[in-house]
């Protein structure tokens, strides 16, 4: 048919006459390939267990004594999913660490600042050690992380970063030569990440090995004691505890935000069985559903200080 028409590829004529784009146009070619050779592919798409990506991803690994074994594991998954799958039954080679220089940006405007005369306020043992450092900009059109598996526990991540980043990066090698000779970055960014997540989980969640004796919450107070902030924190597992009236769980640990179930408005106090997690989405939505959309959306917007729209933390507030 293409032929016919003019065009030398499917490729071109799905682009030029059916107007897909181009990634569009090179799934459904892919999944075709492989609905060819195996044609319950097509059933699969139209029930919706596969997607156009997702048998695009898997076509080209499926063989006679495979495809059925993996079309069923397959079915359902989304795209990172279905990549997660693959490489359990194909690993791939680690990648070497990396630390490559991208092309020099554009030349700043001469108004900008070089950032060395710009420190920041309040000075730390970091930005001591990293004096000599000639920090540059990340190029405004860095490319978006790559995070992509290699095998059931390994990934490959690749990221844009400047050159303080890198500078600091460096430090870490050698201040922990003692512990990782080789210097690896996945080791030293992995410790990193550790010491991280602890000290947010301790600011936000009051997360601690010690936990000192507190007086509790008084009542009708809106201020969360610590220690039912972490013990809502390790009951919800860090993530939004909202479930639909079908059962499905949210699950999303993106900006959390604590809920109480009784709204505070109308009396509910902060206490382990009446605060739950939220995502600051599902947090609107309850908020939005008790007290009404219009009603939100006035406090939702109601200006700050710096004159930008302010957020609700939780439905709990009463209404203006």
């Amino acid at each position: 048919m293409y032929l016919a028409a003019g065009f030398s590829s499917l490729f071109g004529y799905c682009c030029e006459v059916l107007h897909l784009s181009e990634p569009a146009a090179y799934n459904r070619i892919e999944a075709a390939r492989a609905a060819r050779r195996f044609p319950v592919i097509l059933r699969m798409l139209g029930e919706g267990s596969l997607s156009l990506a997702t048998a695009r991803l898997i076509g080209s690994q499926l063989t006679e004594d495979n495809h059925q074994e993996l079309l069923a594991a397959a079915s359902g998954k989304s795209k990172r999913q279905v990549e997660e799958l693959l490489v359990r039954y194909f690993p791939k080679p680690e990648v070497p660490s990396s630390v490559r220089r991208l092309p020099a940006p554009s030349a700043p405007s001469a108004t900008t600042r070089p950032a060395s005369l710009n420190p920041p306020a309040s000075a730390s043992v970091a930005s001591h050690l990293l004096a000599g450092a000639s920090p540059a900009a990340v190029p405004a059109q860095a490319r978006r992380p790559v995070v992509s598996p290699l095998a059931p526990d390994r990934y490959e991540i690749r990221f844009t970063a400047s050159a303080h980043t890198r500078q600091k990066l460096r430090l870490a090698q050698d201040l922990l030569r003692h512990a990782i000779p080789t210097g690896d970055a996945a080791e030293v960014i992995d410790r990193a990440l550790t010491a991280l997540l602890e000290n947010l989980a301790r600011k936000k969640f009051a997360v601690t090995d010690r936990p000192r004796a507190g007086g509790g919450t008084a009542p009708g107070t809106r201020h969360i004691a610590a220690k039912v902030r972490r013990a809502v924190w390790l009951r919800d597992g860090g993530a939004c505890a909202f479930v639909s009236k079908s059962g499905r769980p949210c699950n999303e640990r993106a900006f959390i935000e604590f809920h109480h179930v009784e709204p505070y408005g109308v009396g509910g106090e902060a206490t382990v069985e009446n605060i739950e997690l939220r995502c600051r989405a599902h947090n609107a939505f309850e908020s939005d559903l008790f007290y009404g959309q219009a009603c939100c959306t006035e406090r939702r917007t109601l200006p700050g200080k710096s004159g930008l729209p302010r957020a609700t933390d939780d439905r709990s507030s009463p209404p203006p």
